[in-house]
């Protein structure tokens, strides 16, 4: 028998970007992609949305083939939903695209990740004491300025994605799920 296939990691196109850059849609496919399945109705308590509201945009992320129905979750005539990848890939030249709304997507799309990454970092600070001192120790919140062109830049960029890859699948039973934010990004000086 088979084991079922990790999902892949998924390009944005101008397409899916539309249906994707929108706060909420971003915030219910992280939930989905982080905690597994759920219900519209669940989701729209652990959000503070309203259920019609999470409905709709599930159904637009659906239409868009961000998730999927999670049937072995339901009973009766409960609709569960699930991630349909692991993760997502950016497309630059979506910045560069001739059509405004395109771009606009992408820069909404941005901002969004960034908004993600803070408000994640700012709810670690504020719950680690729930976690032990051996979890407290083995986090990290560092800044780091380098003097790079951009060709070393990317090369940075890939050895660092080509590190955390080494941890993935990792089924040790004492393991947490742990989130990695990196940036790379010229700094202004002027």
């Amino acid at each position: 028998m088979d084991e079922p296939q990790e999902p892949q990691v998924r390009r944005l196109d101008a397409r899916s970007l539309r249906g994707l850059a929108h706060p909420l849609r971003m915030r219910l496919l992280d939930a989905l992609r982080f905690g597994g399945p759920a219900t519209a109705s669940q989701l729209a308590g652990k959000l503070g949305e309203s259920s019609g509201s999470t409905s709709y945009h599930l159904r637009q992320l659906a239409a868009h083939g961000f998730v999927e129905d999670a049937p072995e979750h339901g009973k009766g005539r409960e609709r569960w939903w699930k991630a349909a990848t692991r993760g997502l890939e950016f497309d630059e030249t979506l910045l560069d695209d001739p059509n405004p709304v395109v771009r606009g997507a992408a820069d909404l799309y941005l901002h969004e990740v960034a908004t993600t990454h803070a408000r994640e970092l700012s709810t670690w600070l504020g719950n680690r004491q729930r976690y032990s001192e051996e979890w407290n120790r083995a986090t990290d919140m560092s800044s780091m300025t380098l003097h790079l062109t951009p060709e070393q830049t990317r090369e940075l960029i890939q050895e660092m994605h080509a590190l955390v890859d080494r941890y993935r699948g990792n089924e040790d039973p004492d393991a947490k799920t742990v989130r990695v934010h990196t940036h790379a990004f010229p700094l202004i000086t002027d």
